[in-house]
Protein backbone atom coordinates (compact mmCIF):
# COMPACT_ATOMS: atom_id res chain seq x y z
CA UNK A 1 0.00 0.00 0.00
CA UNK A 2 1.25 3.34 -0.99
CA UNK A 3 2.34 6.22 1.40
CA UNK A 4 -1.18 8.43 0.14
CA UNK A 5 -3.16 5.37 0.62
CA UNK A 6 -2.51 4.54 4.21
CA UNK A 7 -2.89 8.04 4.71
CA UNK A 8 -6.14 8.37 3.82
CA UNK A 9 -6.80 5.21 5.31
CA UNK A 10 -5.91 6.25 8.28
CA UNK A 11 -7.42 9.46 8.10
CA UNK A 12 -10.78 7.87 7.54
CA UNK A 13 -10.78 5.26 10.58
CA UNK A 14 -9.43 7.85 13.30
CA UNK A 15 -12.23 10.36 11.92
CA UNK A 16 -14.79 7.35 12.41
CA UNK A 17 -13.26 7.08 15.84
CA UNK A 18 -12.81 10.37 17.26
CA UNK A 19 -16.82 10.60 16.16
CA UNK A 20 -17.87 8.05 17.47
CA UNK A 21 -16.28 8.65 21.01
CA UNK A 22 -16.96 11.89 20.76
CA UNK A 23 -19.59 13.54 19.13
CA UNK A 24 -22.22 10.85 18.56
CA UNK A 25 -21.69 9.87 22.43
CA UNK A 26 -23.69 13.40 22.91
CA UNK A 27 -26.95 11.35 20.79
CA UNK A 28 -26.20 8.29 22.91
CA UNK A 29 -29.69 5.95 23.19
CA UNK A 30 -29.20 4.10 26.37
CA UNK A 31 -25.74 4.12 26.35
CA UNK A 32 -25.20 3.39 23.42
CA UNK A 33 -23.72 5.05 19.96
CA UNK A 34 -23.20 3.69 16.57
CA UNK A 35 -20.04 1.71 15.91
CA UNK A 36 -18.81 4.12 13.35
CA UNK A 37 -15.13 2.01 13.43
CA UNK A 38 -17.28 -1.49 12.32
CA UNK A 39 -19.15 0.72 9.62
CA UNK A 40 -15.35 1.13 8.25
CA UNK A 41 -14.05 -1.52 8.84
CA UNK A 42 -17.54 -3.83 7.24
CA UNK A 43 -16.78 -1.69 4.47
CA UNK A 44 -12.87 -2.32 4.25
CA UNK A 45 -14.04 -5.81 4.41
CA UNK A 46 -16.78 -5.67 1.37
CA UNK A 47 -14.15 -3.65 -1.05
CA UNK A 48 -10.77 -5.19 -0.01
CA UNK A 49 -11.32 -8.59 1.54
CA UNK A 50 -10.44 -10.59 4.86
CA UNK A 51 -7.15 -9.69 5.67
CA UNK A 52 -7.02 -6.36 4.53
CA UNK A 53 -10.24 -5.72 7.03
CA UNK A 54 -8.92 -7.81 9.98
CA UNK A 55 -6.00 -5.63 10.08
CA UNK A 56 -8.24 -2.54 9.93
CA UNK A 57 -10.06 -4.27 12.48
CA UNK A 58 -7.56 -4.46 14.77
CA UNK A 59 -5.88 -1.10 14.21
CA UNK A 60 -9.87 0.46 15.06
CA UNK A 61 -11.05 -1.75 17.71
CA UNK A 62 -7.47 -0.35 19.60
CA UNK A 63 -8.35 2.86 18.86
CA UNK A 64 -11.44 2.80 20.21
CA UNK A 65 -10.32 0.94 23.01
CA UNK A 66 -7.67 3.49 23.99
CA UNK A 67 -9.84 6.57 23.47
CA UNK A 68 -11.55 8.08 26.14
CA UNK A 69 -13.30 7.62 28.22
CA UNK A 70 -12.44 4.10 28.22
CA UNK A 71 -14.08 2.24 31.09
CA UNK A 72 -12.99 -1.60 29.98
CA UNK A 73 -10.29 -3.59 29.93
CA UNK A 74 -8.53 -2.68 26.46
CA UNK A 75 -8.27 -4.92 23.67
CA UNK A 76 -12.09 -5.88 23.56
CA UNK A 77 -13.11 -4.08 20.93
CA UNK A 78 -10.03 -4.73 19.29
CA UNK A 79 -10.52 -8.55 19.26
CA UNK A 80 -14.38 -7.94 18.46
CA UNK A 81 -13.27 -6.14 15.14
CA UNK A 82 -10.96 -8.38 13.91
CA UNK A 83 -13.20 -10.66 14.24
CA UNK A 84 -16.03 -8.69 12.10
CA UNK A 85 -13.74 -7.93 9.54
CA UNK A 86 -12.25 -10.69 8.78
CA UNK A 87 -16.27 -12.26 8.77
CA UNK A 88 -17.21 -9.81 6.63
CA UNK A 89 -14.69 -9.83 4.35
CA UNK A 90 -15.48 -13.73 3.63
CA UNK A 91 -19.01 -12.71 2.20
CA UNK A 92 -17.78 -9.83 0.33
CA UNK A 93 -18.64 -11.03 -3.22
CA UNK A 94 -22.03 -11.57 -1.90
CA UNK A 95 -22.93 -8.58 -0.17
CA UNK A 96 -20.94 -6.17 -2.42
CA UNK A 97 -23.09 -6.22 -4.99
CA UNK A 98 -26.45 -5.56 -3.18
CA UNK A 99 -27.59 -3.00 -1.17
CA UNK A 100 -29.91 -5.16 0.94
CA UNK A 101 -26.68 -7.85 1.32
CA UNK A 102 -24.86 -5.34 2.87
CA UNK A 103 -27.33 -3.86 4.75
CA UNK A 104 -28.16 -7.47 6.01
CA UNK A 105 -23.86 -8.02 6.54
CA UNK A 106 -23.84 -4.80 8.70
CA UNK A 107 -26.82 -6.19 10.40
CA UNK A 108 -24.74 -9.42 11.44
CA UNK A 109 -21.28 -7.71 11.54
CA UNK A 110 -22.69 -5.55 14.57
CA UNK A 111 -24.47 -8.68 16.28
CA UNK A 112 -20.98 -10.58 16.02
CA UNK A 113 -18.79 -7.35 16.90
CA UNK A 114 -21.08 -6.78 19.85
CA UNK A 115 -21.64 -9.93 21.32
CA UNK A 116 -17.59 -10.80 21.14
CA UNK A 117 -17.41 -7.62 22.94
CA UNK A 118 -19.67 -8.67 25.69
CA UNK A 119 -18.64 -12.27 25.55
CA UNK A 120 -14.91 -11.00 25.98
CA UNK A 121 -16.08 -8.67 29.20
CA UNK A 122 -17.94 -11.56 30.69
CA UNK A 123 -14.80 -13.70 30.06
CA UNK A 124 -12.33 -11.58 31.86
CA UNK A 125 -14.97 -10.80 34.74
CA UNK A 126 -14.97 -6.74 33.54
CA UNK A 127 -16.93 -5.06 35.99
CA UNK A 128 -17.75 -2.51 33.48
CA UNK A 129 -20.84 -3.98 32.05
CA UNK A 130 -22.94 -6.32 33.72
CA UNK A 131 -24.23 -9.36 31.79
CA UNK A 132 -28.08 -8.69 31.76
CA UNK A 133 -27.04 -5.03 30.75
CA UNK A 134 -25.04 -6.37 27.84
CA UNK A 135 -27.43 -8.74 26.70
CA UNK A 136 -30.36 -5.53 26.43
CA UNK A 137 -27.93 -3.37 24.89
CA UNK A 138 -26.91 -5.87 21.15
CA UNK A 139 -30.04 -5.38 20.03
CA UNK A 140 -30.15 -1.73 20.22
CA UNK A 141 -26.82 -1.52 19.15
CA UNK A 142 -27.55 -3.54 16.02
CA UNK A 143 -29.99 -1.17 15.40
CA UNK A 144 -28.51 2.20 15.69
CA UNK A 145 -25.41 0.53 12.98
CA UNK A 146 -28.31 -0.43 10.75
CA UNK A 147 -29.80 3.26 10.79
CA UNK A 148 -26.76 5.33 10.40
CA UNK A 149 -25.31 2.66 8.02
CA UNK A 150 -26.60 4.12 4.67
CA UNK A 151 -25.38 7.40 5.53
CA UNK A 152 -21.51 6.06 6.06
CA UNK A 153 -21.26 2.52 4.33
CA UNK A 154 -21.70 4.24 0.41
CA UNK A 155 -19.19 6.77 0.88
CA UNK A 156 -16.52 4.52 2.81
CA UNK A 157 -17.21 2.03 0.25
CA UNK A 158 -17.03 4.45 -3.21
CA UNK A 159 -13.42 5.90 -0.91
CA UNK A 160 -11.98 2.43 -0.78
CA UNK A 161 -12.82 1.06 -4.11
CA UNK A 162 -10.68 4.14 -5.37
CA UNK A 163 -7.59 3.56 -3.04
CA UNK A 164 -7.96 -0.25 -4.42
CA UNK A 165 -4.51 -0.84 -5.94
CA UNK A 166 -4.54 -1.49 -9.51
CA UNK A 167 -4.59 -4.97 -10.50
CA UNK A 168 -2.44 -7.10 -12.52
CA UNK A 169 -3.85 -9.24 -15.41
CA UNK A 170 -1.27 -12.24 -15.94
Amino acid sequence: MSLVRALVVTVVLVLAVVLQVAVFSVMSFDGVVPNLALLVVVAAALVRGPEFAAVLGFLGGLAIDLAPPADHVAGRWALALVVVGYLAGRVRHDAGTSAVAALLTVGASSFIGTSVFALSGMLLHDPAIPVAEALRVIPVAVAYDVVVTPFVLPPVMRLFRRLRPHEVAY
